[in-house]
């Protein structure tokens, strides 16, 4: 019986051909790949991949495997993360605490800590569903945002979660401190993103990009900034940021989408601020709703505070 599959193209492998990406992210040899392309077993957002075609960061491929290709997969290795704290663990699903600096999984141009290696290191297995180096991962942070993450322990959950946030039944809240005041205080944002058209490192608004939609309320109003609470319909990369920097309120310190370095000084930070808060989803056990959240961690608490003062 084939194994099919589904997975994201990463950041790193944005413009590689088809057979080098997918040796990469699968542990085959280009030769494999190849031979899955000309027998019409790798897809694209739901078009046949030819080897040669090239590879577009947040696309879709699916790849339909030989049975036996799954033994050719590896484990991400096991290395201790400091600060990555399990808030929930059963048979089916484990629920972390990302801290800053930490990747989901490991991938091109990555060398630091990953959700994977740590969970490994911590002695907690999980599905083998997925790439060899995202086995389990069913959605990401980015390195620079804390807060919570599901990861699958169980095939059985990887499926439903991974349809869960393709069905738009996960409930995924973000508090963000953003520059200014936004007006309306409260509202929705709908606007496609895409790679950014000069740079290749940075995402954007743009005519034709996958629809994106963002619903921000205004928590907490400073004199230079404001804490939104956000909630994502969809789920794009670097879609806050985006749409923040779209509205003229990029997240305090978020330099690469053009906040102000000066209060991000002032503030002590280094990174944007932004947190995934609470993760609800409906348990891939018995469907019963689940949710969970996360404190503030220590610097962008500190932030906050220095606002309010």
């Amino acid at each position: 019986m084939p194994d099919t599959r589904q997975l994201p193209v990463p950041d790193g492998l944005d413009g590689m051909r088809v057979d080098a990406g997918l040796s990469r992210l699968l542990g085959l040899s280009r030769t494999a790949v190849a031979a899955l392309t000309d027998e019409g077993r790798v897809a694209v957002d739901g078009r046949a991949a030819g080897k040669s075609d090239r590879l577009v960061a947040g696309t879709w491929l699916e790849v339909e495997l030989p049975e036996q290709d799954r033994s050719t997969r590896t484990a991400a290795p096991p290395e201790v993360v400091a600060g990555l704290t399990v808030l929930f663990e059963d048979d089916d699903i484990v629920v972390v605490d990302k801290p800053v600096g930490v990747a989901a999984h490991p991938s091109p141009g990555w060398a630091g800590p990953t959700v994977l290696g740590g969970l490994t290191a911590l002695g907690v297995r999980v599905s083998t569903s997925g790439a060899a180096e995202r086995q389990g991962i069913v959605h990401r942070l980015d390195v620079g945002t804390t807060g919570v993450m599901v990861v699958a322990k169980s095939e059985r959950a990887y499926s439903l979660l991974k349809q869960a946030f393709r069905d738009r039944e996960v409930d995924k809240r973000y508090h963000a401190v953003v520059q200014g005041h936004p007006d309306p205080t409260r509202g929705t944002i709908d606007a496609p993103i895409d790679r950014h058209p000069k740079h290749d490192y940075k995402w954007a608004v743009v005519a034709g990009g996958r629809p994106s939609v963002t619903h921000y309320d205004t928590l907490e109003a400073f004199r230079a900034a404001s804490l939104l609470d956000i909630r994502l319909e969809t789920g794009r990369t670097h879609q806050i940021r985006v749409h923040m920097a779209a509205l003229r309120h990029p997240c305090v310190a978020d330099l690469t989408y053009g906040a102000d370095p000066v209060l991000a000084g002032r503030l002590g930070l280094d990174r944007q601020w932004l947190h995934a808060r609470a993760l609800g989803f409906p348990h891939p056990a018995d469907g019963r709703w689940v949710e969970f959240t996360s404190p503030y961690p220590p610097d962008l608490a500190r932030a906050l505070e220095l606002l309010r003062e």
